[in-house]
């Protein structure tokens, strides 16, 4: 039977020849992930369980969430996550190596796994072509304990998008855009599969960006194929030995395709407190903005980086705007300090922190005060998402948050584009 990706690894990970959506399978798992704030959850439901040998083929648990820690109670979980992983043989990630969804992608995912994790954007790694989907603390420590889960099949959404990219539109315009027209529930527990033309020209860090928001429509989990693309961006991380092609067959059934012309995209931004509350950035242009987050999960990648720089080189933050550059690895920040990124973006009044989750989750690193206003390119704007649930997001792709930077509100970055620099709005800094 003609089958989707989803279809087919959960098929191979239960050991039959087929499954169809609304089926409830038991599979096989090959990498299982918790972070700081989860972990210690599912640490101590394996010690009740005496479940201390973990049978998952991987299991690591990352500490980026609160890295380095801001309290007490937060370096007591590290402790607990720490001992963990020298009592068990788990891998530990510890506070210098980045975001757990980037460094899955880097070192750990392959096309074709399963991958579970105890945070809601493990669909990251889907852009390797692995199901890969968030669950909580207890199922994860399930699958650590058993090297097993349960799912239940989904229904697949087929997003096919044609033609080419335009200047100035990255695919965070493209996943909004996405969300805007499904909604922030439109998409519950289906699996997204991006395909097409325009798809299949997209470099990896584009296609991390798409499969880190499916689930902000709900998706279950988010896919694209995995091709040639996918075996550079392995070959790139020393690991090509774990490349497989994976593709949907001809005559996959799809419960819904959405189709999308790339080239009619124009830079949007998701305004305060919904995802899928989705505007083009020209029709929210002179909201005054009080600080730039530029990093994160979602856009903390290498060329998301260079894409800021683009912009930021030769320039300033506005005055009273300020500027926070959170690199998503360990390996990212070295790649961004060796192309002199890091220099630039001080030069242009940036703060650059170090690897991590940063300002994303509201834990330290850039909490917003009363009535702030944050342009950041994070996944989730929810009130609250930063800290303060009196402070407003808006959620937008690097281009288009660097450009606010310079100009201290909400800009189309092609009009920064097109002039080459923006008029001088009050005194610098020094």
């Amino acid at each position: 039977m003609p089958a989707t990706i989803a279809e087919k690894i959960i098929a191979a990970h239960a050991g039959v020849e087929s499954v169809a959506a609304g089926q409830i399978v038991v599979a096989l798992v090959d990498l299982a992930v918790a972070q700081d704030g989860t972990g210690p959850l599912a640490i101590q439901q394996l010690r009740d369980l005496g479940r201390l040998q973990l049978k998952v083929p991987a299991a690591v648990f990352f500490i980026d969430h609160a890295a380095p820690s801001p309290r007490a109670e937060l370096s007591a979980a590290h402790q607990t996550i720490r001992s963990f992983c020298d009592e068990t043989g788990a891998t530990l990630s510890d506070i210098e190596m980045g975001v757990c969804h980037q460094r899955v992608a880097e070192s750990y995912a392959k096309p074709g796994d399963v991958v579970i994790g105890a945070d809601s954007h493990t669909c990251t790694a889907g852009a390797l072509g692995a199901f890969a989907t968030g669950m909580g603390s207890t199922d994860v420590a399930i699958g650590m304990a058993t090297g097993q889960t349960w799912l239940r099949v989904p229904e697949t959404f087929r997003i096919e998008v044609g033609g080419r990219f335009p200047e100035g539109v990255m695919a965070k315009d493209l996943i909004l855009t996405i969300i805007g027209r499904l909604g922030a529930d439109g998409a519950t527990y289906k699996a997204l599969e991006f395909g097409g033309p325009a798809i299949e020209a997209l470099p990896m860090h584009e296609r991390l960006t798409l499969t880190n928001m499916a689930v902000e429509a709900g998706a279950k989990t988010g896919l694209v194929g995995s091709d040639e693309t996918t075996r550079s961006y392995l070959a790139a991380q020393g690991r090509e030995g774990d490349w497989r092609p994976i593709a949907p067959d001809p005559g996959a059934v799809y419960e819904r395709s959405l189709s999308y012309l790339a080239d009619e995209l124009v830079p949007v931004v998701a305004a305060p407190h919904t995802v899928d509350n989705v505007h083009p950035a020209s029709t929210l242009a002179g909201t005054k903005v009080d600080q730039v987050l530029i990093g994160t999960c979602t856009n903390g990648r290498l060329e998301d980086l260079r894409a800021a720089a683009r912009v930021l080189r030769g320039r300033r933050r506005a005055p009273r705007t300020r500027l926070i550059v959170t690199p998503a690895s360990q390996a990212v920040w070295r790649a961004a300090a060796d192309e002199g990124l890091l220099q630039a973006f001080v030069d242009a009044g940036a703060v650059v922190t170090n690897p991590g989750c940063g300002a994303c989750v509201g834990v330290h690193e850039g909490i917003l005060a009363d009535g702030e206003v944050c342009v950041s390119t994070a996944n989730r704007n929810f009130k609250g998402r930063m800290g303060n649930p009196q402070a407003h997001i808006y959620l937008a792709s690097p281009l288009t948050a660097a450009a606010a930077a310079v100009a201290g509100e909400i800009v189309d970055p092609r009009e920064l584009a097109a002039t080459g620099e923006l008029p001088p709005k009050g005194e610098q800094h020094g």
